[in-house]
């Protein structure tokens, strides 16, 4: 039986809890953020999900369904309107500190959610339409780079010494957050620079991916600005804080897919075969979870094996693989748990040792 209705309910519900915490403020503006990290984790325990996967004929007619774009295509034009009501509110100036900071954090889960997550859905598609949705959404974030470094730099080097958003054992997020954010923004340059080299076109070129990326999300910032100090209550004052407010939002976004890079390959690496060469991407790089709730709120990011074993399936198809370490709950929980190290290494760290055991145990 297909899914596809099961995957509405993320498209209904995550919006709702996002628009109402707008609107409602006060304290209220703060509950989206607690349905998503302390409801549904503590719902997941009891929601452990299933390890099934569909058969391939099945598989083929998931595959062909096209509502399962719809629901994401959607969420591009939902997310702007998400985005422009949040600058509204906040352009009032007569809110308390604390509805600013719920508001902003509620704006940057959405911006985390629909803005990097589907971003990242649509980025590896290949249709040229699907791909400019992605950017779209990703520039509601301010990350349009991850563009480029997720498809062009992590999907190779993921488990390796290589890739600055595969977290080491033993590394404290805190200090991930640092060397992930600014080692993927250094490595797309780097990645940009090297294909125009080979095109031989000039690094200061409209071709260049990077500088238009840059350039387009200032004059975002600076049409936010412009538009509310013309037409907001306070003039430029409520320029300022739009802006402030759709940067802080942005900045939650980014840490909370940061979060999740953390919590993804953590303390996995892949054989070195020789000299800066490694073995190929398998299951066994990646941690995942089948907890119901984590999968829907996430659009089955948490079956991230398959993700980067073929890049090119849809989020409505990804499959569990039995050698796949897997976490102890789901990824939102999980999320939560990284955030207190000693905890995060207490738990994880024999996972990790289990896991390595395991493959030895198969490879010998």
């Amino acid at each position: 039986m297909s899914n596809v209705w099961k995957f509405t309910l993320p498209v209904i519900v995550l919006p709702f809890l996002v628009i109402s915490g707008i609107l409602l403020g006060s304290w209220w503006s703060f509950y989206p953020i607690g349905v998503a990290f302390v409801l549904i984790p503590l719902l997941d325990i009891f929601f452990e999900g299933t390890e099934e996967n569909f058969t391939a004929e099945e598989e083929a007619l998931e595959r062909k369904n096209d509502w399962y774009d719809y629901l994401i295509y959607f969420m591009v034009p939902m997310q702007f309107m998400m985005l422009m009501l949040f600058a509204f509110r906040i352009a009032q100036l007569n809110l308390q500190w604390y509805e600013y900071l719920g508001m902003t954090m509620t704006m940057g889960f959405a911006c985390g959610v629909f803005g990097i997550n589907l971003g990242h859905e649509l980025g590896h598609r290949t249709k040229k339409y699907e791909q400019n949705m992605s950017k779209s959404l990703l520039l509601t974030a301010l990350y349009m780079h991850f563009y480029i470094e997720h498809n062009r730099g992590h999907h190779k080097n993921i488990a390796t010494p290589l890739d600055p958003a595969t977290s080491r054992l033993n590394e404290p997020i805190y200090k991930f957050y640092f060397r992930s954010i600014t080692g993927g923004w250094a490595s797309a340059w780097h990645i940009e620079n090297h294909r125009l080299k080979k095109l031989g076109i000039s690094f200061w070129s409209y071709e260049n991916e990077m500088l238009r990326y840059q350039f387009i999300q200032i004059f975002y910032l600076v049409g936010l600005f412009a538009i509310f100090s013309l037409f907001g209550p306070f003039g430029w004052e409520s320029g300022l804080i739009v802006v402030l407010g759709a940067i802080g939002a942005a900045l939650f976004g980014i840490l909370l897919l940061e979060t999740v890079n953390y919590i993804e390959h953590y303390g996995l690496l892949r054989n070195e075969i020789s000299s800066g060469r490694y073995e190929k991407v398998k299951p066994i790089h990646s941690w995942n979870s089948n907890h119901s709730l984590g999968r829907l709120l996430l659009f089955e990011l948490t079956r991230h094996s398959d993700h980067h074993y073929n890049a090119g399936r849809k989020y409505q198809i990804l499959r569990h693989f039995d050698q796949s370490p897997q976490m102890p709950t789901g990824y939102p929980g999980m999320m939560v748990v990284a955030l207190i190290p000693p905890l995060w290494f207490k738990i994880m760290n024999p996972q990790v040792e289990k896991h390595r055991e395991r493959v030895s145990m198969e490879l010998s």
